[in-house]
């Protein structure tokens, strides 16, 4: 796991939060849920691939 997936997930986070804001301070609440929920969703399609390959080494570690 490199260090640029932290740096991906660091700049979705502060992305996210920027323009969140923005969208509550226009009156936009329910836009920046859905803004909020995205960012989310992209985060975790990034980081699946590293859980899948966690679980196998786990598998592998203890001959399950």
């Amino acid at each position: 796991m490199g260090v640029t997936i932290i740096f991906k997930i660091a700049a979705v986070g502060i992305i996210v939060t920027v323009l969140g804001q923005v969208l509550k301070h226009s009156g936009r609440e329910e836009q920046a849920f859905l803004l909020s929920l995205t960012g989310l969703i992209i985060v975790l399609f990034w980081i699946i691939p590293y859980i899948g390959e966690l679980f196998s080494t786990m598998e592998t570690l203890f001959s399950l």
